[in-house]
């Protein structure tokens, strides 16, 4: 049976790797570093799988664009302070190496850094698996289509064969500004209402339950 996708793209925090409340707890904490009151849970999770200064300008909206590169620069602090101790979702390497063993294309679409995705993906030692990735300080943030169409082009792989797997709204509404089909997973960033209501191919609970689906459409 022919396959409906050739080129997978996943999102790497929240998707991949078990990052979401690390990165809010560092948003939290370089806010209070700036003597700000820091944004609630909700308010950091938002902004996950934006690049670094939209996620930053939305969550501490009251400070002004001269302190964001302190702002940045303390983030980074409290988040590498714990960035050795995160870990992929359970079944998520799995998942990732038999793709690549079956022959999908394989791509990696996040708001991290070039540099941050690069000591990421080292760690996890999947680089290998990924045929290209994209990063937020290479494109436009998400949910601009820029990553995906550059990662298509690349690859070779029409919109209509790509498949693009996220765990936040921003990474359903870049696929769909790319018009591509979207996969949403509810164990990240944002909750499953607010992913549903994008319409997405499918909403899957956990790696297996994405593994499973895409045993069986993918």
């Amino acid at each position: 049976m022919a396959r409906r996708f050739e080129l997978i793209v996943f999102d790497w925090d929240g998707t991949l790797l078990d990052s979401a409340g690390a990165i809010v707890a560092s948003i939290q904490a370089a806010a209070v570093d700036l003597g700000l009151a820091p944004p609630s849970e909700k308010r950091a999770r938002h902004v996950i799988g934006l690049g670094l200064r939209d996620a930053l300008r939305y969550a501490l909206p009251q400070l002004g664009e001269e302190h964001h590169p302190e702002l940045a620069n303390r983030y980074r602090h409290h988040y590498l302070a714990q960035d050795g101790q995160l870990n992929l979702f359970d079944g998520a390497e799995e998942l990732v190496r038999h793709l690549a063993a079956e022959g999908y294309l394989l791509a990696v679409a996040t708001g991290k850094s070039r540099l941050g995705l690069d000591r990421a993906m080292a760690a996890s030692g999947l680089s290998a698996c990924f045929h290209a990735s994209r990063c937020a300080d290479e494109c436009h943030s998400k949910p601009h289509p820029e990553m995906l169409e550059e990662l298509m082009e690349e690859l070779g792989v029409p919109p209509e064969l790509t498949l693009m797997i996220g765990d936040t709204t921003h990474d359903l509404e870049m696929a769909a500004n790319a018009g591509v089909a979207a996969l949403a997973i509810a164990h990240g960033a944002h909750e499953r209402a607010a992913l549903e209501a994008l319409a997405p191919v499918y909403c899957a609970g956990s790696m297996a339950d994405l593994a499973d689906w895409l045993s069986r459409h993918g």
